[in-house]
Formats: C-alpha cells, structure tokens, sequence
C-alpha cells in the first residue's frame, strides 16, 4: 500500500520553520482529488455530496481573499497528463506553484482563524498531496 500525505509531519514542519523566513518562496502543489469529499460529521458541506474537486474549489474560494491579502499570488497551473519519470500509479489531478513574497507571510496566512476554518475544505477535497517549498530561480534561458 502506497502512502498518502494531506498535513505536512511534524519533522517536516519543523525543518520548513527552521528555514529563513524574510526570503521570497514558491511552493510547489501537487494534488490528487477524491472522488468523494470527506467532510467530518455535522460540517456544514458534509451532506452536499460534493467531489473531491468540488471541495478544494470551495477551499480556494474561501482561502483566496487570505492568500492575496498576504501578498500570494499564483505563478504556474497546470492539469496532469502522465507521468513521465516517477512511479506509474501516481497519478496527480493538478498542480500549482504559489508564489509568497517570504515565508513569513506563509506563516500568517496558515495561522489566519478564517483560513483554520477554510482549510476543512481542502482536507476534505484530497487523498493525496504535496507540498515542496523552493527558493526562487532565474527563469528563462537552459536546463543548467
């Protein structure tokens, strides 16, 4: 049985937080959808018998405005076609690279009291995820 991975470990939180938190960051998102939301009982979406995908839009809708507000902005999206180098069954539904203007705004946006209540959307919305954070790079020109 392959692992999955919604919530970051405690280990690997640790290590993001340890790292610099002045310093612009992208974060790259690789996602895969339930086919069914898995809302917990009495939540308000529970019974709308929604998608996976359905409720990560919802995430997004209320997540968005605290996202922006901390100076985030989406710089790549895309939807999976195949895997091309990486294990035949994993298969991704999406992926996006979110851009902060530092880490530090990543901080204030997951510890936002609205986005707590908006993040029960996503964790209904996926069976599996990513979530890999870079430093930014030049762009443009070759591979090297």
């Amino acid at each position: 049985m392959s692992q999955t991975y919604i919530d970051p470990s405690p280990a690997n939180f640790q290590a993001f937080k340890d790292l610099p938190r002045d310093e612009p960051i992208q974060m790259l998102n690789l996602l895969q959808f339930r086919d069914q939301a898995e809302y917990p009982a009495g939540h308000e979406h529970a019974d709308k018998g929604w998608s996976g995908q359905r409720a990560y839009v919802e995430y997004g809708k209320t997540s968005g405005p605290i996202f922006e507000r901390v100076g985030g902005s989406i710089v790549w999206r895309g939807a999976f076609q195949t895997m091309v180098t990486g294990p035949d069954a994993k298969q991704w539904h999406s992926g996006f690279v979110a851009h902060y203007p530092n880490a530090g705004a990543f901080f204030e946006m997951i510890t936002d009291a609205n986005y707590q209540l908006a993040v029960v959307n996503r964790t209904a919305a996926l069976v599996d995820s990513r979530l890999m954070r870079f430093e930014p790079g030049e762009t443009g020109g070759g591979f090297g």
